[in-house]
């Protein structure tokens, strides 16, 4: 009876549970689900095989540019809210603020390894916005102005997105934008993952092979 009482209190835990939430809701691949739903095209078998938005947007607008850029949109905004929707609610329920970095870290690697797709997933650029934007908004909100200038400049999506990331990072350390958990490594493991799923897009842009969103 001890055995079950203890997996019982550790199932229904407060922060166990909105820990599972995160991962959970991390995982809802919006993109493939908008592109299959609204272009009838399996975004995993074409493109970058990725589920955010610019494959969305690369793999639709070949058949239908206008609905491409409606898509693309909606994955971004909809991949982002997967983190700060679970965020705003456990912060509503007072969660500290170390319960509040677990689910942002676990919304990322959720969408980055969803287990709806067989731990497969997207590069957790837009998940991240969406947790940095809830945690450490003012650096967040210079990095996606950075994200937002180097899209527009270079046209390579990969590379503004990890220029933005970095912003965000440098940002919050030179502000002393704190974690307010006495480190800032959950922080350094966001960005960890979303540069790691970015490492083919870093070979080819060494190789001067990675595409332009045009």
């Amino acid at each position: 009876m001890d055995l079950i009482s203890n997996i019982t209190d550790f199932i229904f835990n407060f922060n166990i549970l909105f820990f599972i939430s995160a991962y959970l809701a991390g995982s809802i691949p919006f993109g493939m689900l908008l592109a299959k739903t609204f272009a009838g095209v399996n975004i995993q078998e074409h493109g970058s095989k990725s589920i955010g938005a610019t494959n969305v947007l690369r793999v639709v607008k070949e058949t239908n540019p206008g609905l491409a850029k409606k898509l693309g949109l909606a994955t971004v905004i909809l991949d982002a809210l997967k983190g700060t929707v679970v965020l705003l609610i456990a912060t509503a329920l007072g969660a500290s603020e170390s319960t509040l970095w677990g689910i942002a870290v676990l919304s990322v690697l959720g969408h980055c390894y969803s287990i709806f797709l067989g731990l497969e997933g997207g590069k957790g650029v837009a998940t991240g916005l969406g947790v940095f934007l809830v945690l450490i908004p003012i650096p967040t909100l210079i990095g996606a102005a950075v994200w937002v200038f180097c899209g527009k400049v270079l046209k390579i999506s990969s590379l503004s997105s990890l220029l933005g990331l970095t912003g965000v990072v440098i940002s919050a350390i030179f502000l002393n934008n704190g974690l307010n958990v006495g480190s800032n490594a959950p922080m350094y493991i966001i960005a960890f993952i979303i540069y790691y799923k970015h490492i083919p897009n870093i070979v080819r842009l060494f190789k001067g092979e990675e595409n332009k969103v045009i």
